[in-house]
């Protein structure tokens, strides 16, 4: 056995361990409650808790924590030690069954849109047992999920779950038309690629903005960037290879799948690829890998960079979100099949994705909305920010031939009446991908590449169930009820073809015509988060998540009014970084530099005074005019600032920051980037892109 084979796993209290370490009945009970999302019977918890402690201490655990992922999309955790006193002043080993299902968690220090107020401070953490307990840094991590005392949903993955039962019930519904009764539960499976940025800490720790924004707010694009295609696949360079050599090892300690490792577009910027799994184990893992990213950074001097546009210029990073359906006995609904009934069942599973997409734009952008992300959309293999599917030739043309009665020309040639005749076996890969597209069909999969690499799956994940789970429960509503079960499915089909094909675009996103063309489709077009967030509240949107409980109208408002906040105080927090970076570094030390340029040419004059010595004249006079437009940038940025309307509504704060700082911050920006490219090296107050990019 492989030291991989032994270590995989090591930490986490999995299905092996714990058939290992529970009563047979135990085990048994256990399961069934994790397979049919029942209540767990408190005695079972309290056997489960007990083995789980037993087996956590022996494991070096001192302490455990209901870990949970509130609304800010990172991970919180309180810790707790495994001790109870005894008489004669000592103590004992001890977790309750009531302590591993249910903890208590500050509901008003979190994030919470207005659910929670600063004296309702009550929310509870209730474990999540499809999702393993694990042990990190000598602590007991139990997944769970965070709610108010009140019940409302204060955290991601509570409404994920929610949504995995929505579709679930729906899918299972449509299923049962097509003679699958076998199947009791269909699950949505996700393999998220995780992109991401290296650079030296040393320098890292150089540049502020960098430590207070996650980004570069200043630097001009270095004389090499990305334009020659090298760094993508090419030879991992050691320190970046024992980097990811050590994450490996810690993830799979974890049980994370993490499977492909490889250099991304740009330089200093790499990518990891897990294996897929369901959904909010996908999302566990998705936390834990970055997180766990840089914390192994740290130990090999480096700094793990998750902003989604670190670089201004090169590739932003993205999290690419493959999603499917998979039945409980291990059939994916988006595998195209080679019988009559499987290729029609795969129609209609399609059909209910390319519906949801089409009617749900607008909620699909604000799943990925974010300041960060606003940055990336739109450029540089990111997508734009209008949503469109990707089919492939092969299926549009599938689609096409159905909704127009004419016969398939492709592979076969065969009458398109389904579940008459025999449709075409669909091959698997037909057709080229399209790195363009937000939204793609890649033979089993859908693949949502808008995502941030910062964000949490969980947001863009219950949409995409949620909307889903509304096409499959419209679908089912009609077809329950037909009397030609084929001939009403056939005319579902074609109708929702003909219905949403504008949202199909195989073509090449990025053109300038594209934009025309999706206006003339009619196409949503939501270009900031400012734009998208409202929609949370659409009396459409409203509707939709409260028919399927997924959200309810106080959750939603939650939602759309923490992302605008973060949005404004994020953009804020760069704003005042920017300030502080021209006035107290670039400023000075350019005034300096001109300084000696000056100087320089008076000697040089003194030495020779019928010579012009136009260069160091010339230098320090575009010199002193650069850091006049500096200083008008400084005083323009300032007065924007001071300007911020204070509302109750976080819609007018973000509003601003969007249509007068961010507008200033360019210009500031712009402004000292001109600078940087005309002063020494030597003067310059802090790393360049060149040395960012270029120094690991």
């Amino acid at each position: 056995m492989s030291s991989m084979d032994q270590t995989f796993g090591i930490n986490v209290f999995n299905d092996f361990v714990m058939r290992e370490r529970l009563p047979r009945e135990t085990y048994r009970t256990l399961h069934k409650t994790i397979d049919d999302g029942r209540r767990l019977d408190p005695q079972v918890a309290s056997v489960v808790a007990n083995a789980m402690k037993d087996w956590a201490i022996e494991r070096g655990a001192t302490h455990y924590t209901h870990w949970f992922q509130p609304l800010n999309s990172v991970t919180a955790e309180k810790h707790d030690a495994f001790i109870a006193p005894v008489p004669g002043g000592r103590v004992i080993s001890e977790f309750s069954g009531k302590e591993l299902v249910r903890g208590e968690a500050d509901a008003s220090s979190l994030p919470s849109g207005g659910l929670r107020s600063t004296f309702e401070a009550r929310g509870y953490t209730a474990w999540d047992p499809t999702s393993y307990a694990f042990i990190k840094d000598q602590t007991l991590c139990i997944p769970t999920a965070y709610c108010s005392y009140s019940g409302e949903a204060l955290d991601k993955k509570t409404p994920l779950l929610r949504s995995m039962e929505a579709v679930s019930r729906q899918a299972v519904r449509v299923l049962k038309l097509f003679g699958r009764d076998d199947c009791t539960r269909v699950v949505p499976s996700v393999g998220p690629e995780q992109e991401y940025f290296l650079v030296d800490k040393a320098l890292y720790d150089r540049r502020s903005d960098l430590i207070f924004a996650g980004r570069t707010l200043f630097g001009a694009y270095p004389p090499k960037g990305q334009e020659l295609g090298d760094h993508f696949f090419g030879t991992i360079k050691p320190r970046v290879q024992a980097f990811m050599t050590e994450l490996n090892e810690e993830l799979w300690k974890l049980g994370v799948l993490a499977k492909t490792e490889h250099n991304e577009t740009a330089p200093a910027q790499h990518e990891m690829a897990p294996i897929y799994s369901v959904v909010n184990v996908a999302c566990d893992h998705n936390q834990l890998t970055m997180e766990i990213m840089k914390k192994v950074a740290g130990r090999h001097g480096l700094m793990c960079l998750l902003n989604e546009k670190p670089f201004e210029g090169v590739n932003g990073s993205g999290k690419h979100n493959n999603w499917s359906l998979t039945t409980n006995t291990g059939y994916n609904l988006l595998e195209p099949g080679d019988s009559p009934y499987e290729s029609a069942q795969f129609l209609l599973f399609l059909m209910s994705v390319i519906k949801a997409v089409d009617e749900h734009q607008d909620m699909l952008r604000a799943s990925v909305a974010s300041a960060g992300n606003d940055h990336r959309l739109g450029g540089f293999e990111a997508p734009p920010a209008i949503i469109s599917i990707f089919l492939g030739d092969e299926l549009t043309e599938i689609l096409e031939a159905l909704e127009s009665g004419a016969s398939y020309n492709g592979r076969e040639k065969t009458d398109m009446a389904i579940g008459v005749h025999m449709l075409p076996k669909f091959p698997r890969d037909t057709t080229d991908r399209n790195r363009t597209s937000p939204f793609a069909f890649t033979g089993n999969k859908f693949e949502f590449r808008m995502l941030g690499s910062s964000a949490s799956i969980s947001t863009a994940n219950v949409v995409l169930n949620t909307i889903v789970a509304e096409s499959l429960r419209q679908f089912a509503d009609e077809l329950e009820g037909a009397d030609r079960f084929q001939e009403a499915l056939h005319d579902l089909i074609v109708r929702n073809i003909r219905e949403h094909k504008r949202i199909i675009f195989n073509g090449n996103n990025y053109a300038e015509d594209w934009l025309a063309e999706a206006e003339r489709r009619g196409l949503t077009r939501l270009d900031t988060t400012v734009d998208a967030l409202p929609c949370y509240t659409s009396e459409k949107n409203i509707r939709l998540f409260s028919t399927h409980r997924v959200l309810s109208e106080s959750e939603l408002k939650s939602r759309r009014d923490i992302g605008l906040d973060s949005y404004a105080k994020m953009t804020g927090i760069e704003a005042k970084t920017m300030l502080m970076m021209a006035r107290r570094e670039i400023l000075p030390a350019v005034l300096r530099y001109a300084g000696d340029m000056a100087e320089a040419a008076n000697r040089l004059r003194s030495f020779n005074p019928e010579q012009p010595h136009t260069a160091a004249a010339a230098l320090a006079a575009k010199l002193s005019c650069g850091c006049d437009r500096l200083h008008k940038g400084i005083e323009a940025l300032e007065s924007a600032m001071s300007g911020i309307p204070r509302s109750p509504d976080p819609l007018t704060e973000a509003g601003y920051m969007k249509n007068v700082v961010l507008p200033a911050m360019q210009e500031l920006r712009s402004a000292a980037d001109d600078l940087e490219r005309i002063t020494d090296r030597k003067a310059w107050p802090f790393p360049t892109y060149d040395e960012l990019l270029f120094n690991v």
